[in-house]
């Protein structure tokens, strides 16, 4: 078991380039409209989509139909993901279509005869995959929010999937790092191999019954993926490999639409996704506390200033783990976390000198920690100040591995971020109490942090992240990076990043973000520093007066494009 749990981190963590091989980054710019993507395919239908007389919802929802074709590590028609929606009108909307347990899972379901967590069936297989909520979220946004029709939306993705697109480097790669386990199942051979062998870079990828997949949706709208024949064929591959999902699981998801969590911080208003996320719930508590803080007196980087976020981040992680779950199956104390007096109380307890150890905030629930990472986010803007920003996941990269035979997808292993034994980590070290813990249809707790700020009421800042457990502290970095430090966007992207989660009591570290004495600095202060490649990949746009200035994170492959 932990072999497997070992191959699917390394499988997580891939190389991406080092911040200090980067020259110069220059933001895209645009006055009409901006997307900002892991893909350059899926910005650049976003952008053609606005240009077509959508708004930026219409591009949204197209870009994440082409995700599914072009990004199928993370982009998806067989997960779930989270929809942050402002409108022109100064309406806010947050769409949870985050997957749920089948009908058929129990809270010990991932219990084997010693008691212990069985990672394989977690992570690997029929029985870690949730039933998929992101195409009804789609459907829910463009239905809703959009303008043009579903079919004028999902063209792009339909001719993609129907003639091919090549193969790029990253795609490449993560298809070498997973292909021992595509080995594992028929269907995902049968769909991402060539040959028997690995897809390389250049090749052309043709996905016809993906194809006929989307026209169904295109025409029927949630009928071509909810009824008819694709339930069945999803609970005959999950079934099949190990799994619990029925056709009438699938029939019954609904996507949710929430309220979003509101905060304000220094003359702005941040809007970010409710649980049965725990994104908007921490970034609001860190803002809350470090709003006593002054961070730009001790600058960015400085011991100071690392020492009140590493503090405020500590605290919000713990709350995450103790209280937070899906909202429609358990009590969550919203009120009282989000307070600004809950976060006075929690500021003065922080010595302005030296770190609290973890064990003195919730001893009961620690734990080890183990790690991993990826989803996929894309920002969009149009010219009326419509706003959307989307978090989407499979959980691991290509989820569970397994492939709907007849349909295409990959199918997702959200079931993961269930606290499968409460106390017990996941594979992102995000451990949680009862309020997680497995039930039939309940939404597992996710840490996506789709985020929109606004001043003056008007779009300021549209931002998000993949990254497991790590999104939260990379959106809260570069918001504060933009607002509290000054920054041009890009800068805010490019610096380094650091992350605490509570638990392990730890404080991970891109290469370049700590400079020699604040290493120093902090270790005296008892902290325990781990450096690690990447902590996060946030796609952004800026609102300025000149227009829209769009950043891909250097840290992917991304891009953004405006017009």
């Amino acid at each position: 078991m932990f072999s497997l749990r070992r191959t699917i981190v390394v499988l997580l963590c891939l190389v991406s380039p080092s911040l200090s091989q980067i020259s110069v980054l220059k933001p895209a710019f645009g006055v009409n409209g901006m997307v900002s993507s892991s893909d350059s395919i899926a910005t650049a239908v976003g952008v053609r989509i606005m240009k077509e007389g959508g708004n930026a919802v219409d591009a949204a929802v197209a870009a994440g139909f082409v995700l599914a074709v072009t990004y199928p590590q993370a982009g998806n028609l067989g997960g779930g993901g989270y929809y942050m929606i402002h409108l022109a009108n100064g309406k806010d909307y947050a769409i949870d279509a985050r997957e749920t347990a089948p009908a058929a899972a129990s809270r010990n379901m991932y219990i084997d005869s010693t008691g212990s967590v069985d990672d394989a069936e977690e992570l690997v297989g029929g029985l870690s995959v949730g039933v998929p909520g992101n195409v009804d979220g789609l459907i829910l946004a463009e239905r809703k929010f959009g303008k043009l029709s579903l079919r004028k939306v999902m063209e792009p993705a339909i001719a993609l999937a129907k003639k091919g697109f090549r193969v790029n480097e990253r795609l490449a790669s993560d298809f070498k790092h997973a292909f021992d386990l595509f080995k594992k199942f028929p269907s995902t051979m049968k769909y991402f191999s060539k040959n028997d062998t690995t897809f390389r870079v250049g090749d052309l990828v043709v996905q016809k019954d993906l194809a006929k997949v989307l026209r169904k949706i295109a025409a029927q709208g949630r009928d071509g993926f909810y009824g008819g024949q694709i339930p069945e064929l999803i609970a005959k591959e999950d079934q099949a490999t190990g799994g619990v999902i029925t056709a009438k699981d699938v029939e019954d998801y609904h996507a949710v639409v929430r309220e979003p969590i509101s905060v304000t911080y220094h003359g702005c208003q941040v809007l970010s996704m409710p649980p049965s996320s725990s994104g908007g719930v921490c970034l609001a508590e860190i803002l809350n506390i470090l709003e006593h803080f002054d961070l730009a007196k001790y600058g960015y980087g400085a011991s100071q200033s690392l020492h009140y976020e590493l503090e405020a981040m500590r605290r919000a992680f713990a709350d995450r783990d103790k209280y937070l779950g899906d909202v429609d199956f358990v009590n969550v104390p919203l009120k009282r976390l989000l307070s600004k007096a809950y976060a006075d109380s929690l500021a003065s307890k922080i010595d302005p000198f030296s770190a609290t150890p973890s064990i003195d905030i919730y001893p009961d629930l620690i734990h080890p920690m183990k790690e991993g990472t990826h989803t996929t986010h894309y920002s969009v803007i149009d010219r009326e100040g419509n706003a959307v920003s989307v978090t989407t996941t499979l959980n691991s990269y290509f989820g569970s591995m397994v492939v709907v035979d007849g349909a295409g997808f990959f199918l997702n292993n959200e079931m993961d971020d269930f606290s499968a034994k409460p106390g017990t980590p996941n594979q992102f070290g995000a451990i949680g109490a009862t309020a997680n813990s497995i039930m039939a249809g309940k939404r597992m707790l996710s840490s996506m942090t789709p985020t929109i700020v606004l001043k003056d009421g008007h779009p300021y800042l549209v931002l998000g992240s993949p990254g497991g457990t790590k999104i939260i502290n990379a959106v809260l970095q570069v918001l504060l990076n933009v607002i509290d430090y000054h920054m041009p966007l890009a800068e805010a992207e490019m610096v380094g990043r650091v992350h605490m989660q509570w638990v392990p009591d730890k404080v991970f570290y891109e290469p370049g973000a700590l400079v020699y004495d604040v290493k120093e600095n902090l270790a005296s202060r008892g902290y325990t520093l781990e450096e690690v490649q990447q902590i996060g990949e946030v796609q952004a746009i800026l609102v300025t007066p000149k227009g829209f200035e769009g950043v891909a994170d250097p840290r992917g492959a991304g891009d953004a494009q405006g017009y």
